[in-house]
């Protein structure tokens, strides 16, 4: 089958289709035959070798959308033709799920929405299971104030509608372009990039990594909830300073499935590429003002 493969550490150029043998499921396991997956911010830093494996080849892509085509021993309530999402958690792995087929924990999966394709499906699991992980270790309840930054990226936007349902005070902070955008996934303020909210607020979850600056915007006693493990800032003034890492977790993947069948949430996907395009879509990833997720399909 093919697969995208990474044999060094660089730029867009790094990236390549390699031929590799089909995956068989393990105990506890389904494959799935890839028809679209996600290209996140984290395979450009797997790329880049910001996690390491230096001599390694390392197959990239954590979202996948597709059908079970085969299960391994113990795994009950999937068959094949099942169709379903999921998400494949691992930085320096052989294989990811950008090739023709991906092995997954059947943990991992979640039956996939009814109401949009699988291109629009891929866009959901990585940053849909942050978003919803990093409210969760918010701990806010509704008609508390949140910040959120990186508000019209792919996580920043899916956390603003999911907090707006749970019913706290949205404010995002994103790009002078974006008002319009995220104030139609639920915002009820914006703060623009480089300006301040007009007060403290009682949580704020990070998406754009900013650090410092955003736990500046948090009250006294208030929580903080970073994204990227390692990057959060001390802890001052009582804030309570989370260090959040996605987990693969097919229950909350299925509840928010839920939501997107429901009309509740919505995914926006920005790109599509085929597999063979995989290079040009890291460029794209790379560039700047890129909206929605960047997605490969597989025929």
């Amino acid at each position: 089958m093919r697969a995208v493969v990474v044999d060094g550490f660089g730029g867009p150029e790094q990236v390549r289709v390699a031929e590799v043998e089909v995956p068989r499921p393990g105990a506890g396991q389904v494959r799935v035959r890839v028809r679209a997956a996600g290209v996140n911010p984290v395979d450009g830093a797997v790329r880049a070798g910001v996690f390491g494996g230096a001599g390694q080849r390392i197959g990239l892509g954590w979202d996948v959308a597709g059908e079970i085509d085969e299960v391994g021993p113990g795994v009950e309530g999937w068959t094949p033709g099942s169709r379903v999402v999921g998400l494949h958690y691992g930085t320096v792995k052989p294989l990811g799920t950008h090739a023709e087929y991906a092995v997954l924990d059947a943990s991992a999966v979640a039956a996939a929405p009814e109401s949009v394709d699988a291109a629009v499906a891929a866009a959901l699991p990585l940053s849909g299971l942050t978003a919803a992980r990093a409210l969760d270790l918010l701990g806010l309840g509704s008609g508390d104030s949140v910040l959120i930054t990186g508000a019209a990226g792919s996580v920043g936007g899916i956390a603003v509608q999911l907090a707006a349902r749970a019913g706290l005070v949205v404010t995002a902070l994103a790009g002078e372009g974006d008002e319009e955008l995220v104030r139609s996934l639920g915002a009820k303020e914006f703060v623009p990039r480089g300006a301040e909210p007009a007060g403290p607020v009682d949580g704020v979850l990070d998406a754009a990594v900013l650090g410092a600056a955003a736990l500046g915007f948090v009250r006294d006693g208030g929580a903080y909830v970073g994204l990227i493990p390692g990057a959060a800032p001390a802890a001052e003034r009582g804030v309570r300073v989370v260090e959040q890492e996605v987990a693969a977790d097919g229950a909350e993947l299925g509840r928010l499935v839920g939501l997107v069948d429901a009309g509740e949430l919505t995914l926006r996907v920005g790109r599509t590429f085929g597999l063979a395009e995989a290079a040009e879509a890291h460029a794209v990833l790379a560039a700047p003002g890129t909206r929605g997720r960047v997605v490969l399909t597989v025929a």
